[in-house]
């Protein structure tokens, strides 16, 4: 079985035909570096969906490397730019768990991102590290989404704490957080509504989820993780600065890297919101969600060669 890093650099072969190639088709062929390389290298950001603040600031930053470097060869700066990108992911971010109690994972995002099956899925990952797991149906407003949690929770061996289709979200948070304290539940993971019929509704709807919680454990939720669909580009950027205005979002997971060549957004993400990626998600199994770590993301985006690693 292929290690994760081919795996990843596979999932990223779209991305990288739209964005890596795209790079190095401005590099390739010049016999000096202008004002013109730098103009077109910034248009090539921003339609590989980098986002326009990002796309100058890297921009900005190679010109500066250059000088200081004092690089005069453009097919140099292939390299340079793969470090710039490195640096802007910044560190790998684990998730936060309580010291004592119950830890409590808020899931938040719009519908058709793959919350849902994030849910279960981290639940999965959760579940074979040793941990007592719980799912909450939190998501009241679809009936769908009350039984795709628990056909997941079949699958995972994850009890699941719901009510009826309209039910007050934050009536299922306060069951699940009194069941999890009374159980010895290790992780609590809560689904939420993603479409409410406006903005205020969303906000006050997560507000009431989240006061609940920290009601019953103090400091929590502990994580509030967005899940963002890599196929929707620049709207995936949208929803993460709504949801880090409404929600206090604390990760990002992004699903659906395999399927996309818009990879990029996971630059303008972290370039316009520095909302770390947490976890990204490279293909249907239930392995394919994965902790996001930059430096082997930038190596795979750019098809760098390295050491094959066991996961």
């Amino acid at each position: 079985m292929a290690g994760f890093f081919s795996q990843l650099k596979a999932g990223l072969t779209k991305t990288r035909q739209n964005f890596v190639e795209k790079i190095e088709q401005v590099f390739t062929g010049r016999k000096k570096i202008d004002e013109e390389l730098y103009e077109e290298l910034e248009e090539v950001l921003i339609r590989s969906d980098v986002g326009v603040n990002t796309s100058f600031e890297l921009v900005e930053r190679l010109r500066k490397e250059v000088k200081l470097r004092k690089v005069s060869e453009p097919s140099e700066l292939t390299l340079v730019l793969q470090e710039l990108i490195g640096e802007l992911l910044g560190e790998e971010t684990h998730l936060t768990f309580a010291k004592q109690g119950p830890s409590i994972i808020l899931v938040v995002g719009v519908n058709g991102v793959g919350k849902t099956t994030t849910i279960g899925k981290l639940a999965n990952q959760f579940k074979k590290d040793g941990k007592r797991v719980m799912m909450a149906a939190g998501d009241t407003f679809r009936a769908a989404a009350i039984d795709q949690l628990e056909i997941w929770g079949e699958r995972c061996g994850v009890e699941v704490i719901k009510q009826r289709e309209g039910a007050d979200p934050a009536a299922v948070a306060y069951d699940a957080v009194q069941a999890a304290k009374s159980r010895n539940i290790d992780v609590v993971i809560v689904d939420t509504a993603g479409r409410l019929h406006n903005k205020v509704n969303l906000m006050e709807e997560l507000r009431k989820v989240k006061r609940v919680i920290e009601r019953e454990i103090p400091g929590a939720p502990h994580e509030v993780l967005l899940v963002l669909d890599a196929t929707t580009g620049q709207n995936a950027l949208q929803q993460a600065k709504l949801f880090q205005e409404v929600a206090g979002v604390t990760g990002i997971v992004l699903t659906k890297l395999d399927g996309t060549a818009k990879g990029g957004v996971v630059l303008g993400i972290q370039g316009e919101t520095r909302i770390p990626v947490k976890f990204i998600g490279i293909g249907e199994a239930m392995e394919d969600l994965r902790p996001f770590v930059p430096l082997d993301f930038a190596a795979a985006l750019f098809g760098s060669p390295e050491e094959e690693e066991e996961f």
